[in-house]
């Protein structure tokens, strides 16, 4: 029962490293990866060699796929914890006052809005920038102001240019 438990153990271990690794290379985190990618092999080759070792025991097998699924599971969500990069919001809403974009940057977000007409007329577009790390806060701001606000989401790959880039850069906003 020991030899499950730590079978189990070491495989949640490998494979949440194993998943961080892959969500921090294509966040761009390539150096970062590189050294998680150190211990994820260390531990992988540990709890390889225990289950083969003893390959005859099925609960050996189960405990290690078992532990694969939870070890995604928990790399998953520290990565939401983190919540590493930044998202792009586009919303649509019938604010044509432009209360909302003036809001939003007095929050600190950075907001490009313009005009444009949907088929029950005019409407106000913005897109906005964030850290991921607001990003559930601005959703809950923006649907404060306008309940029935479009919202779409996603995250860009790179970014370029612009004053808010460079005070986030500087880590001067939301403060």
């Amino acid at each position: 029962m020991v030899m499950v438990l730590i079978i189990f153990a070491i495989n949640i271990v490998y494979v949440t490293f194993m998943t961080m690794r892959i969500i921090l290379t294509l966040k761009g985190y390539r150096y970062i990866a590189a050294g998680v990618s150190m211990i994820e092999t260390v531990v992988y080759v540990i709890g390889l060699g225990l289950v083969l070792d003893n390959l005859g025991q099925i609960q050996n097998l189960i405990a290690y796929a078992l532990g694969y699924g939870i070890g995604v599971i928990i790399g998953s969500k520290i990565e939401e914890r983190l919540a590493l990069g930044y998202i792009t919001v586009n919303v649509i809403t019938a604010d044509v006052n432009k209360e909302m974009p003036a809001e939003l940057r007095r929050l600190g977000y950075g907001v490009t809005d313009s005009s444009a007409n949907g088929l029950s007329g005019a409407r106000s577009t913005m897109q906005i920038l964030t850290p991921r790390k607001y990003e559930l806060k601005l959703y809950k701001t923006i649907t404060e102001i306008d309940p029935k606000a479009f919202i779409i989401s996603y995250e860009p790959k790179s970014i370029h240019g612009g004053f808010w880039v460079k005070n986030v850069k500087r880590g001067k906003l939301f403060k």
